[in-house]
């Protein structure tokens, strides 16, 4: 089951942040590496990062699947994003341990999916 981290594509972010805009950053990667059927997982405590709603928006234009995992204030990701999962908290700290808990229970059940 392939994987890419977008985060860690450090000389293609920086290009791309230089030459385009940081805002672009994952639309970019996410339209050459993304094809329909892929999933997105887009990434944002305050739910208003522009870089991954763009990115979203380019996973939406593939026919890709998105997931946006933020914290209590959605703003864009309800349009955005496929499955929306917002997490409680008071601050980014708050919202950030959350965060570390649902994605570790995703790939532990995508594990027990595929690979039983």
């Amino acid at each position: 089951m392939p994987a890419i981290s977008l985060v860690s594509q450090t000389a293609l972010t920086s290009a791309i942040a230089n030459d385009i805009g940081a805002e672009w950053t994952f639309a970019q990667q996410v339209y050459g590496y993304g094809r329909a059927g892929d999933v997105l997982l887009g990434i944002s405590t305050s739910g208003k990062s522009p870089n991954i709603l763009r990115a979203l928006e380019v996973a939406n234009c593939l026919n890709m699947q998105t997931i946006g995992l933020t914290g209590p204030q959605t703003y864009d990701f309800d349009q955005r994003a496929n499955i929306v999962i917002s997490c409680l908290g008071n601050n980014a700290a708050e919202i950030q341990e959350q965060h570390i808990k649902i994605y570790h229970e995703l790939c532990s059940r995508l594990e027990e999916k595929f690979f039983p």
